[in-house]
C-alpha cells in the first residue's frame, strides 16, 4: 500500500480543510514541534482503512476523531495497492444527543489513469469509480482484499506508531510468540480443528442417517421382485381384456341412450303441448285500451277549453291600466294630504317664533343700554377717587398700609397705622366706586343671558323656516307629478277591476293546470292499457316461439283471444298424435338397457378374477390397476439401486468421519503450533539478518535462541550478545531490520497477499545522540535508496529533518493544524 494524497476535515487537530500530497514523495520526513499533529497524519491514514487508530484503543475511541466543538469530521485516503489506486473515505457525526457515530464509509477502485488532482474540484462519489464498499460493514473485508493486510498486521509492518517500534525485538518469547500468531493468522489452524471436529460430527450423523435409510430398504429381495413381476403380467391381460369388452358396452349403452333418449324428447313435447292454455282476462285487456283512449281524448278538450279562457283573460289584463302606477298616483295623493298638514303647523310655528325673536331683541337693546350707563357710572366713580387721592393723599396712603410697615415718605417704621378720619373723601370715593363696579358687573351679566336668549330663539325661527320651505317644496313636487291624474275614487275603481282580472287568470290557470293533470293522467291509463296488451301478446308470442319446432299456425294481430283459441286447438291435436306413438319407444328402452346389463357384468367379472372391485369406468381403473403394478415394480427397482448406492455412501461417510477425527486430534495438539512458530521464526530471523546486516555496514547477524533474540558482532570475532546491549542506534537499525522482515516475510506465511509498498516510522527519535542520530539518518537513507518502496519518518529533530529531501512541515494554531511541504 502507497499512500498518494490524503484530505482532511474536522479531524483531531485538523479543524480546517487540509490536503497531503504524497504523490513523488518517495522519502519524506513529518515534522514539526510536539504536540503539532504529525502523529494525527498517520492516525487519518489509519482511520480511512480500517476506522480506528492505535492510541485510540479500539473502535470505541470514535469520538477522538472529532475536532473540539467539531460536529463532523471527513477523511480521504487516495493509495495505491498491486498496481490499482483506490480511494477510501469515512464520515463521523455527531447527533442531537451527543453520540458519535460512522455517518458513511466506502472504498473505490479508481480508474487506470484517473488524474487525482480533479478531486479538487469538488467530484460527487460517483465519478471516482467503482464502488467496491459502500457501508461501514463492507469496508473491513474490502480493505483487506485491497492492502492485504488486517489493522494489526498493518501497524506493524507499514505505519509503526510511536513507542511500539522496538516492542516486537525486546519482547519476551511468549509475548512475541503471541505477536507471530496474530501477525501470521495461525489462529486459522485452531479454527480448522475445529471446522474438522464439526465435519466428522457431520459424517458420522450422515452415516447413522444412512443407517437408518438402510433398515427401511429391507424388502428388496429378489422373491418380492418376482411377485412384483406377476403382478404387471396380470394386470397387463386383465388390461387387454377390459379393452376389449369395452367398446361392446359403449355401444349397447349408446343404443339405449338414443331410444331413452328419443322417448324423453317424446314426453318433453307432450309435456309442452299439454301446457298450452289460454290465459285469464284475454278480452277484458283488448276492451281496456278502448275505454282508456275515449278518456284521454275527453281530457285532451276539456285542456283546450280552459286554455281559451286563460289566453283571453290574459289579455284584459296587458289592457288594464298598470296596477304599480294606480298605486303610486294613491300613495301621492296621500303623501299630499299628509305633508299640507305638517305645512299649516310649521307654519304656525314660525310665527311664534317670530313674536318671541322680536321681544327678545326688544329686553337686549334694554339690557345693552343700562350697562352703558352703569359703565359710564364706574368712569366717573374712578375718576372721583382719584381726585380725592389727589386731594387727601395721607388718607389715600394710609389706605394701604398695615402695622409695622415702612412709610412710603420717610421710610420709618409706622408701629400703629391711625383710623381712617370720618368724612374723608378718599372713603366716600372708594365706596362710591364699589358701588359703581358691582351695578356694571350686574348690567353686563344681563345683556350676555338675554342675547343668549336672542340667539337661541334665531336658531328656532331658521331651523322652522327652513323646514317651511322643504315641506312647500315637496308639496309642489307632488302637484307636479300629480297635474292630470284620475281622481282618488276612479283610480280605486282601476284597481278594484285589475284584482278582479287577476284572480279570474289564476282561476282559469288553475284550471288549466288541472285539465293538463287529468290528460296526462289520461294518457297513461292508456300507455298502461296499451303495455298490458303488448305484454299479453308478448306472452303469446313466447308460447308461440316455445312450440316453433312443431309448426304452429299463424296468428291473427287484430284478435288476441282469437289467436290463442286457434293456438290451443292446434296444441290438443298435435298432443293426440304423438301419445299414439310412445308405446313402441318404451319397448325399445327395455330391450337395449338388458342387453348393456348383460355386457357390464361380463366386465365385472374380469375385475373379479383380478381380484379388484368393480369399477364405474372400467378401462381407467384397468389402467390404473397396470400403472400402478408398473409403478411397484419400478419403485422396488429403484430402492435395491437406492440401497446399494446407500452401501456406498455409508462407506465414504465412515471413512470421512474417520479422516476428519484424525486431523482433529492432530491439529489438538500443541507441537504443531509450536513447530509452526519456529519455522515462521527461523525464516523472520533468516530475513531480519540479512536486512541488518546490509544496514549495518556488515558487522552484525540477527539470530535467535529459544525464542530470545541475539546479535552476532562481526567486528569482535563474531562475538553473540543479546540485543538489550545494542547502543540506541544499533536498536534502531535492529528493530527496523525486523519491521521490513516482517513487512517482507508476511505475505508468504500469513493467510493474506500484501502489497507493502511503504513504510512510515512515527519514533521519538529526540532522545537519540548525535552518533546514533547519524546512523539511523544514514540507516533510512539506505533504505530509501533501495527505491522498492516508500520510506516516511515522523520527527521534530531537525538535524534529522534536514538529511531528508522532502518535508511535510505541520504547524498549529489556536484553531486548527496546517500542513505545508517543502524541500524537492
Amino acid at each position: 500500500m502507497r499512500p498518494m494524497r490524503l484530505d482532511l476535515a474536522g479531524f483531531t487537530v485538523f479543524r480546517d480543510e487540509t490536503t497531503i500530497d504524497f504523490t513523488d514523495a518517495d522519502f519524506f520526513a513529518l515534522v514539526g514541534p510536539t504536540g503539532s499533529g504529525k502523529s494525527t497524519v498517520l492516525d487519518a491514514i489509519c482511520f480511512a482503512l480500517y476506522g480506528t487508530v492505535p492510541r485510540w484503543g479500539g473502535t470505541r475511541g470514535l469520538g477522538n476523531a472529532l475536532a473540539p466543538s467539531a460536529t463532523e469530521a471527513r477523511v480521504r485516503l487516495v493509495f495505491e495497492s498491486a498496481g490499482a489506486r483506490y480511494v477510501a473515505t469515512r464520515v463521523v457525526r455527531r447527533d442531537s444527543r451527543g453520540n458519535v457515530k460512522t455517518a458513511g464509509a466506502g472504498l473505490q477502485l479508481m480508474p487506470e489513469g484517473f488524474d487525482v488532482t480533479k478531486l479538487d474540484t469538488g467530484l460527487s462519489p460517483e465519478d471516482l469509480g467503482e464502488v467496491v464498499a459502500g457501508t461501514p460493514a463492507e469496508m473491513d473485508t474490502a480493505v483487506l482484499a485491497a492492502v492485504g493486510l488486517p489493522y494489526e498486521q498493518f501497524t506493524s509492518c507499514v505505519v509503526l506508531p510511536q513507542g511500539q517500534f522496538a516492542d516486537f525485538l525486546h519482547a519476551r518469547p511468549a509475548t512475541r510468540q503471541q505477536i507471530l500468531v496474530n501477525l501470521l493468522g495461525l489462529g486459522v489452524y485452531e479454527e480448522v480443528q475445529k471446522q474438522a471436529t464439526v465435519r466428522a460430527g457431520q459424517a458420522e450423523a450422515k452415516l447413522e442417517a444412512v443407517d437408518q435409510l438402510l433398515a427401511g430398504l429391507t424388502d428388496t429381495d429378489d422373491a418380492t421382485l418376482e411377485r412384483a413381476t406377476a403382478r404387471l403380467d396380470r394386470m397387463r391381460a386383465l388390461t387387454g381384456a377390459v379393452t376389449a369388452a369395452v367398446p361392446e358396452l359403449d355401444a349397447a349403452r349408446a343404443s339405449a341412450r338414443e331410444v331413452t333418449a328419443a322417448l324423453a324428447a317424446l314426453d318433453a313435447e307432450l309435456a309442452v303441448l299439454g301446457a298450452v292454455r289460454t290465459p285469464d282476462g284475454v278480452t277484458e285487456v283488448a276492451a281496456a285500451v278502448t275505454s282508456a283512449r275515449a278518456e284521454a281524448d275527453a281530457a285532451a278538450s276539456a285542456v283546450s277549453l280552459a286554455e281559451e279562457r286563460e289566453e283571453k283573460l290574459r289579455g284584459e289584463l296587458a289592457a288594464a291600466d298598470d296596477e304599480s302606477t294606480l298605486r303610486l298616483l294613491l300613495r301621492a295623493y296621500a303623501d299630499r294630504e299628509q305633508l299640507a298638514g305638517q305645512a299649516e303647523q310649521v307654519q304656525a310655528v314660525v310665527a311664534a317664533a317670530g313674536a318671541e325673536h322680536e321681544v327678545a331683541v326688544g329686553a337686549l337693546t334694554q339690557a345693552r343700554a343700562a350697562a352703558e350707563r352703569a359703565e359710564a357710572e364706574l368712569t366717573a366713580a374712578f375718576q372721583a377717587h382719584e381726585e380725592a387721592k389727589t386731594a387727601d393723599q395721607a388718607a389715600a396712603l394710609r389706605a394701604h398700609l398695615t402695622d409695622g410697615d415702612p412709610c412710603p415718605v420717610c421710610e420709618q417704621p409706622v408701629p400703629r397705622v391711625p383710623a381712617m378720619p370720618a368724612g374723608s373723601a378718599v372713603a366716600r370715593a372708594v365706596a362710591a366706586g364699589k358701588a359703581a363696579r358691582a351695578a356694571s358687573e350686574a348690567a353686563n351679566r344681563l345683556v350676555a343671558e338675554r342675547d343668549a336668549a336672542a340667539r337661541d330663539l334665531d336658531r328656532v325661527l331658521l331651523r322652522a323656516r327652513a323646514e317651511y320651505d322643504g315641506l312647500q317644496a315637496r308639496l309642489s313636487e307632488l302637484d307636479d307629478r300629480l297635474a292630470g291624474a284620475a281622481g282618488v275614487e276612479t283610480l280605486r275603481e282601476r284597481l278594484t277591476e285589475h284584482a278582479r282580472l287577476r284572480q279570474a287568470l289564476d282561476e282559469a290557470a288553475g284550471a288549466v293546470r288541472a285539465g293538463r293533470d287529468a290528460a296526462r293522467r289520461a294518457r297513461s291509463t292508456v300507455d298502461a292499457a296499451q303495455e298490458r296488451l303488448r305484454g299479453a301478446w308478448r306472452h303469446f308470442d313466447g308460447t308461440r316461439d316455445g312450440l316453433a319446432r312443431f309448426g304452429p299456425p299463424a296468428a291473427d294481430r287484430d284478435d288476441l283471444a282469437g289467436a290463442w283459441t286457434a293456438l290451443v286447438e292446434w296444441a290438443q291435436t298435435e298432443a293426440e298424435r304423438r301419445r299414439s306413438e310412445r308405446a313402441g319407444l318404451a319397448s325399445a328402452v327395455a330391450g337395449a338397457e338388458a342387453e348393456a346389463t348383460a355386457v357390464a357384468g361380463r366386465i365385472t367379472g374380469l375385475f373379479a378374477e383380478a381380484e379388484l372391485p368393480a369399477p364405474d369406468d372400467p378401462v381407467r381403473a384397468a389402467t390404473v390397476a397396470h400403472e400402478r403394478a408398473e409403478h411397484d415394480r419400478r419403485r422396488l427397482v429403484e430402492r435395491r439401486e437406492q440401497a446399494a448406492e446407500l452401501r456406498q455412501q455409508r462407506a465414504e461417510h465412515e471413512r470421512q468421519a474417520r479422516v476428519a477425527r484424525a486431523l482433529a486430534g492432530h491439529l489438538r495438539a500443541n507441537n504443531f503450533e509450536r513447530w509452526l512458530l519456529a519455522e515462521a521464526l527461523d525464516l523472520l530471523v533468516d530475513g531480519a539478518s540479512g536486512i541488518l546486516r546490509e544496514l549495518s555496514g556488515g558487522q552484525y547477524d540477527l539470530v535467535h535462541d529459544k525464542g530470545e533474540f541475539f546479535v552476532v558482532d562481526h567486528h569482535d570475532a563474531g562475538l553473540r550478545r543479546g540485543v538489550r546491549t545494542l547502543s540506541g542506534g544499533e536498536t534502531f537499525q535492529a528493530s527496523l531490520a525486523l519491521a521490513l522482515a516482517l513487512s517482507e516475510q508476511l505475505a508468504g506465511m500469513s493467510t493474506t497477499a500484501a502489497s507493502l509498498e511503504s513504510i512510515v516510522l512515527d519514533e521519538g527519535f529526540g532522545t537519540l545522540d548525535a552518533a546514533t542520530l547519524d546512523t539511523v539518518a544514514a540507516t533510512l537513507e539506505n533504505l530509501a535508496a533501495r527505491g522498492d518502496r516508500m520510506v516516511g519518518v515522523v520527527t521534530h529533530v531537525p538535524a534529522l529533518a534536514e538529511r531528508i529531501p522532502v518535508r511535510f512541515e505541520v504547524r498549529k494554531d489556536a484553531r486548527s493544524a496546517r500542513v505545508e511541504r517543502t524541500g524537492r
